[in-house]
């Protein structure tokens, strides 16, 4: 077994008409022991930037902290937010430089840049990373995942429409793996709000 699925997860992102969703599962474990049900992947870093992280547990909580200080950092001396576009050079970066000893993870960035445009990134661990059209996956059913957003997803969602599409994808994918699941926290950004929900899956 890889050690970036060492713990499971799975992480997807996906564009809408000026908003974006990101979603992540719940389950946290040890290979194929359950230890928790309310593992948090996707963090907030700004009203209109969220990144999710697949991969190793400690690694995730790591990268996290690091990225929170590197952009209280930036705000403090820029005093303004930093976009969706030059937070994914940041994370590119900083994944680079551990190149040698890299962190176990697989980040998906999505946000909304300054005009409402949508914008999905996905890395690897190492930081090459790749801007997203439609959607971005990552985590231990991103092969059923890949399948279910392309049957559900198309141009033009709304943001009800949005989250309906994503929770149906992630859902319908972590129910053909057992490294993810138990649930999912959905998260739908648009120019006004954020609005995020809980949702319940499959309990076995």
């Amino acid at each position: 077994m890889s050690i970036t699925s060492y713990n499971g997860g799975a992480v997807v992102a996906m564009k809408g008409d000026k908003c974006v969703a990101i979603a992540c599962d719940r389950r946290f474990g040890v290979q194929l022991q359950t230890l928790a049900t309310d593992f948090n992947r996707v963090f907030q870093m700004h009203d209109r930037l969220f990144i999710g992280i697949a991969g190793l547990g400690t690694d995730v909580q790591t990268l996290k902290h690091r990225l929170q200080f590197r952009h209280k950092l930036f705000s403090l001396r820029e005093d303004r937010v930093m976009p969706p576009s030059t937070f994914a050079r940041l994370v590119s970066s900083i994944l680079y430089e551990r190149r040698f000893g890299p962190y176990f993870i697989e980040p998906v960035i999505a946000g909304l840049e300054e005009d409402g445009t949508p914008f999905i990134c996905a890395t690897d661990l190492i930081g090459a990373y790749e801007e997203c059209p439609e959607f971005g996956v990552a985590g231990t059913a991103d092969e059923s995942l890949f399948g279910a957003c392309e049957s559900y997803w198309q141009p033009g969602l709304q943001p009800e429409e949005l989250f309906e599409t994503i929770s149906q994808a992630l859902l319908a994918a972590v129910d053909r793996d057992a490294l993810s699941g138990w649930g999912a926290t959905v998260h739908v950004i648009t120019l006004d709000k954020i609005i995020t929900r809980t949702l319940k899956g499959r309990m076995d």
